[in-house]
């Protein structure tokens, strides 16, 4: 097991059980965060259909009678162009060398392109096992498929690494994927206790919620510009959960947005947010949501650290 990665003394798991660290490595929207999700069985990545949507590596935990898999949702491998997309690129990397394994998605639905080749090199060259899965084949045809699976061959990977057909949204070939998964990773202890799903700290957790539904009301750079932060989580007598949080935007007018008309947007976007985290809590949530601005907050090492965003 990797030692940058130590197990978990307190998990659980022993002789006859296997567990390890998959890297999820993929270029940005190919459905890492949905199949995450998937095979954790519960909303661990937050998921967008926009680019850049995971900006830190998000842990999910998997565990079966005698496996866990720690599944780390790597942010979409670019170039990087400021302090934010640097230290994305940077974690990208360090993950993938501290894994156990690495999964690389690929999109069906889109040719193999420079990025893909890019990935599929940096997962050959970090010496560890790999299999690859090439997702939403459920919108393709019988010979488009046999064509996305024939394209993913060509890649220039390791020569044992398996190549899956999947579709994450539905769940189809997910099943033959992750036994092959369990299959590559070491035998072991769990890492975690068996009940965990993922490891982000609360703050983090909820945070993301709120950003996800940035991602799904706002256009062109406005998501890419905007961060969310969780600063204080109270317990109310009577069961209520009070989150504080901020929304962080690079100008004036950026912040306009955000608010809305007579504050219309930010209201939409709070009482969404609060209903995912009623959800993943099974809480009462009361949501102080404002909204801040940060010039160049992206550029911002002391900001980015807090924001936890290694």
């Amino acid at each position: 097991m990797n030692a940058a990665h130590p197990p978990n003394p307190s998990a659980a798991g022993g002789a006859g059980t296997r567990a390890g660290f998959v890297a999820l490595a993929g270029r940005p929207n190919v459905g890492k965060s949905t199949l995450l999700n998937r095979i954790v069985g519960a909303k661990v990545a937050i998921v967008s259909p926009r680019p850049q949507t995971t900006r830190r590596a998000i842990r999910g935990i998997a565990t079966g009678e005698d496996w866990q898999l720690v599944l780390v949702d790597l942010p979409g491998s670019q170039r990087p162009r400021d302090a934010l997309t640097e230290r994305m690129q940077r974690r990208t990397e360090r993950e993938l060398r501290d894994s156990d394994t690495v999964l690389f998605l690929l999109n069906g639905e889109q040719e193999v392109g420079p990025g893909d080749r890019f990935i599929a090199a940096a997962a050959t060259a970090a010496g560890i096992p790999c299999a690859v899965a090439v997702n939403k084949v459920d919108a393709l045809d019988h010979p488009r498929t046999v064509a996305a699976l024939s394209a993913a061959a060509e890649l220039e990977l390791p020569p044992e690494a398996e190549i899956f057909p999947i579709s994450a949204r539905t769940g189809a070939g997910v099943e033959a994927l992750l036994e092959a998964l369990v299959a590559l990773v070491p035998e072991g202890p769990y890492l975690y206790p068996p009940a965990e799903t993922t490891d982000l700290p609360a703050e983090v957790r909820l945070a993301e919620l709120v950003r996800e539904q940035v991602l799904a009301r706002t256009r062109q750079e406005l998501p890419h510009a905007v961060e969310a932060e969780v600063e204080e989580i109270d317990d109310r007598p009577g069961g209520a959960l009070v989150v504080q949080a901020h929304l962080w935007a690079e100008s004036e007018s950026q912040k306009s947005i955000l608010v809305g008309r007579g504050g219309g947007m930010v209201r939409a976007i709070g009482t969404a947010a609060r209903r995912e985290i009623e959800t993943l809590t099974g809480r009462r949530v009361h949501l102080d949501l404002t909204v801040r601005v940060r010039r160049a907050w992206r550029r911002d090492e002391t900001l980015l650290d807090r924001l936890g965003i290694e």
